[in-house]
């Protein structure tokens, strides 16, 4: 039996603030993404925009082509290039709309390079493989179908009886790292196993996308707190994106029905959700 704590607005809370005189872009939370592809660039557009409207002070873009050109229509204020070389960043996020089975060597050593940090890194989708190993701090985000097969592929079959709970706990302690896995109950363990459940949530969130904000919003969290532990800088992602999109979708208390949105109406409503946590 694995004992699981509920993530709190005031946990998360713990972790958004105003910025003060002092602060600048870079105080504020520098976050890199080397996300989107020439197949899915709408990937990198969400991740970029999710970063910012979270609160980044910087938000870097590494990639060139139609991924490149998207985000710099949608986001303007993102520097873009093809290699940041060794520029300051906060936090990366990778793997995000990509493919493991197209990466080029040259993308997979890049990628390894990041993982061999210190910079914290949200492992997402097509990056999921490259884990083993990571020196960084880290942490995967993947969904039902991804975890079932990383579990596969590490050896790490589930039990017939084992819970989601006890399933994402084993897995955290054996890639040494933070692992959310998503879902209507979303849950994040820490390397030694620790769970919390992030229950700050809608069904309408069950849409396309909605995990390429979701790992921008971690980005943009984990850049702003860099002394605080990744999973719970990850569960305070989780609740923040759940609660930009309940007011994305009009789920404004217990029994509104909410309406449709699309992943960014939950990035556009960010903002509204750090002010309603900050106030």
């Amino acid at each position: 039996m694995v004992e699981v704590r509920t993530w709190s607005r005031s946990d998360t809370a713990q972790f958004v603030r105003m910025p003060v005189p002092r602060d600048d872009k870079y105080s504020r939370g520098v976050v890199a993404l080397r996300t989107g592809s020439s197949a899915y660039p709408g990937a990198a557009v969400l991740g970029v925009e999710a970063a910012w409207r979270a609160g980044a002070g910087y938000v870097r873009y590494v990639g060139e082509g139609r991924a490149a050109d998207a985000v710099l229509a949608r986001r303007p204020e993102t520097v873009a290039a093809a290699d940041i070389g060794r520029t300051r960043v906060g936090a990366w996020v990778i793997g995000s709309g990509t493919d493991r089975a197209g990466r080029s060597d040259a993308e997979t050593a890049a990628l390894r390079e990041i993982l061999a940090g210190d910079v914290a890194v949200v492992i997402d989708a097509g990056a999921l493989d490259l884990v083993t190993g990571a020196a960084a701090p880290f942490v995967i985000t993947p969904h039902a179908g991804e975890f079932a097969r990383l579990q596969e592929t590490m050896g790490l079959r589930a039990g017939a009886s084992e819970s989601r709970e006890e399933a994402v706990a084993r897995v955290a302690r054996a890639i040494g790292g933070a692992v959310l896995l998503k879902g209507s109950r979303t849950l994040v363990a820490d390397e030694s196993g620790h769970v919390i459940a992030v229950e700050e949530n809608t069904p309408w969130l069950a849409t396309a996308g909605t995990g390429d904000v979701l790992a921008g919003v971690i980005g943009a969290v984990l850049a702003a707190n860099p002394e605080r532990p990744v999973a719970e800088a990850a569960a305070s992602g989780a609740w923040l994106h759940g609660h930009a999109a309940r007011i994305a979708s009009g789920v404004v208390s217990a029994g509104d029905p909410g309406h449709p949105v699309v992943a960014l109406d939950v990035a556009d409503a960010l903002p509204r959700a750090v002010a309603d946590l900050l106030a």
